[in-house]
């Protein structure tokens, strides 16, 4: 394990010393990454969990726009486990957590009423990562991932690099994987943010201006499966092709809203190539002037409103209360593989899973 930035005086204010544990003979750490405009983020190799990302609002003032937390011992025990890390091996819900894969039924765990979420119960989000820093700008993370675990075939071998750009404020977030049998993959980052910046209490994020680039979502049953049917936004409270506050429809008499508990809910994103790197979706923060935008070169984007947050304690006595977050997750459909008209989430030995997903933050009006 190389850590070559130094962690402290640091702008989020954590402390690596809270965040050196030793897991069953794996060591944690704390990891600064800064680039030359000022933006700072801080993240642990326990699940490659994002602890802080600072950048300026629209006056200039730093403050911390993900959820998160200040010492390992919270990441670990969190009410929410999967709060801003890496998700893996299969990101979103797999329904009753059973798929076929070339005649082989896989049974996987059971962690969301019926469904597979996530990966289970101890995914990549509860794995310590072997870490490498080798720049103040970037942090690069290797899990081996043993056939069997929680239920997946293969051996995966997986890195997941993030990289601060140096002359934008950009989180870019690269992902690649290998198998030695056939597998099914599908990794994200599940980050938590809120543009208003972390308090106590967090705000509430449904006053972010969002807009998505997808003529069509996935509409879920009941427990959050795919139907698997592909529906058209339009008309409905799930358009976000032009901007919408997250509160405006959200709690509409809409049956996909009902069933989501609010938006949670994967958009089948408006492609110009396969596996292109292009603009997913853009929010904006209008209290504090800041904007994200999310690249990705993913087919689909889980929008999630953190409908389940409870308003547990996070970094610094910062609470988190219901909907004080929104999620913009890239992936593959949830249940691609019990549905097979679905983009495959198939990786087979000899090919390498890649994505890059980019989170780009500004301030509104100030390339105008």
């Amino acid at each position: 394990m190389t850590n070559t930035a130094t962690t402290e005086h640091n702008l989020s204010g954590l402390k690596r010393q809270d965040f050196q544990k030793d897991i069953n003979g794996e060591k944690t750490d704390l990891y600064i990454l800064r680039n030359a405009k000022g933006m700072e983020v801080a993240v642990t190799n326990y699940g490659c969990a994002l602890l802080s990302i600072m950048v300026p609002d629209k006056n200039g003032h730093y403050g911390n726009v993900i959820l998160g937390h200040d010492s390992i011992e919270h990441v670990i025990n969190s009410p929410e486990p999967f709060l801003s890390t890496i998700i893996g091996r299969y990101g979103n819900r797999i329904a009753k957590g059973k798929f076929t894969l070339y005649g082989e039924e896989h049974q996987l765990a059971i962690n969301n009423g019926p469904n597979s979420l996530h990966g289970g119960p101890t995914g990549f989000h509860a794995r310590v990562w072997d870490a490498v820093q080798p720049t103040p700008t970037t942090v690069i993370f290797n899990y081996t991932s043993a056939d069997g675990e929680e239920g997946f075939p293969g051996k995966l071998e997986v890195e997941v690099t993030y990289r601060l750009e140096d002359e934008i404020n950009a989180l870019a977030i690269e992902y690649r994987a290998t198998t030695d049998k056939a597998t099914v993959v599908n990794l994200t980052n599940h980050g938590f943010f809120n543009l208003a910046g972390i308090a106590n209490p967090t705000p509430t994020a449904l006053d972010h201006i969002v807009t998505i680039n997808a003529d069509f979502y996935v509409p879920i049953d009941e427990v959050s499966i795919p139907t698997g049917e592909i529906l058209k936004v339009e008309g409905t409270p799930m358009d976000f092709r032009t901007p919408h506050a997250l509160g405006e429809r959200i709690d509409d008499t809409f049956e996909q809203l009902k069933n989501g508990a609010g938006y949670d809910h994967c958009y089948v994103l408006n492609k110009g190539e396969r596996g292109a790197l292009e603009l997913a979706a853009t929010c904006l923060c209008p209290s504090s002037g800041r904007m994200m935008e999310v690249y990705t070169t993913e087919g689909g984007v889980q929008l999630y409103t953190g409908n389940w947050l409870n308003g547990f304690a996070g970094s610094h006595g910062a609470t988190f209360p219901a909907r004080s977050a929104v999620c913009f997750e890239a992936q593959c459909f949830p249940d691609t593989p019990n549905k097979a008209h679905f983009p495959s989430a198939v990786l087979l030995p000899g090919d390498e899973y890649q994505q890059i997903t980019v989170y780009k933050f500004g301030i509104q009006g100030e390339n105008e």
